[in-house]
């Protein structure tokens, strides 16, 4: 990858760059590869899937945790495995993982945008939307056919994919009961999710949800994520149980490794009914 000198573009080329944690060569859990071919993206999606060893001994249904960035060179083994090992120390209850491989990734997890710098820095961003009907739509109905699954799910991202879980829990809210977001690009479009997070939360739903969210030492990050937190304070929603953990002795390619395990245990005990 080459890098840009541009030194205004520097801060936030790294953050949008130095994602999907898993640089590092992960043990590949086993786990099914299905293709989906998306209407609401014009292309065909790869989906990695990794159940829990009781799916294959029970006949329970199992919660259901969704993850852009899920590919077999990305977070998904990695996550999977985190998830293995949390299940087998009884920390969380089991949980099917369904990882969705990137394609165009700075594309499916941004939002639309006013900024010169954002459209500069990513001329092909603004699919939010799009992904989030893929998902809504496409993905989740393939999933609730082909496996035995409960009625609660989740998300959980990283970096560009944390701002896309954030954005859908204050634009979709009732898409997920449970959301996780690591460093999330709160940023993009100067910070319009935080700015307008007051209106959105107004206006929530009724329903219950969980969110889990994470800022490291990354200035352009850190600062939204404080506000984000500050205003979720102020506004005190009922319907929403949350928690910001504010990580300062991390930086951005190493928060989803070191807090992922905190993250997931407080998520998936802090379930809403």
């Amino acid at each position: 990858m080459k890098a840009i000198h541009t030194n205004f573009l520097l801060p936030l080329f790294l953050l949008i760059f130095i994602s999907c944690s898993a640089q590092q060569k992960d043990p590949i859990p086993e786990h099914e590869t299905i293709k989906i071919q998306s209407k609401q993206v014009g292309e065909e999606r790869t989906i990695n899937i990794w159940t829990p060893e009781s799916y294959k001994s029970s006949q329970d249904s199992f919660m259901v945790l969704y993850m852009p960035d899920g590919g077999i060179q990305e977070d998904f083994p990695h996550i999977a495995n985190t998830l293995n090992d949390l299940i087998k120390a009884n920390k969380i209850p089991a949980v099917i993982l369904v990882g969705i491989e990137n394609t165009v990734r700075k594309r499916d997890l941004t939002g639309p945008t006013s900024i010169a710098k954002d459209k500069e820095l990513l001329p092909e961003g603004g699919g939010s939307e799009k992904f989030r009907a893929f998902i809504e739509e496409e993905l989740i109905p393939e999933i609730n056919k082909k496996y035995r699954v409960s009625n609660k799910k989740g998300i959980i991202g990283e970096s560009l994919a944390g701002l896309f879980v954030t954005e859908t829990l204050l634009l979709n809210p009732e898409l997920f009961d449970f959301y996780i977001a690591f460093d999330p690009s709160i940023w993009w479009n100067d910070a319009y999710l935080v700015k307008q997070s007051s209106q959105y939360l107004d206006k929530f739903p009724t329903s219950k949800k969980t969110f889990w969210f994470a800022g490291s030492s990354a200035t352009d990050i850190s600062g939204n994520t404080k506000n984000l937190a500050e205003k979720l304070k102020t506004t005190n929603p009922t319907n929403i149980v949350w928690k910001y953990s504010d990580e300062k002795k991390e930086k951005h390619n190493t928060i989803f490794r070191a807090t992922k395990e905190k993250a997931i245990i407080w998520t998936l005990n802090n379930l809403t009914n």
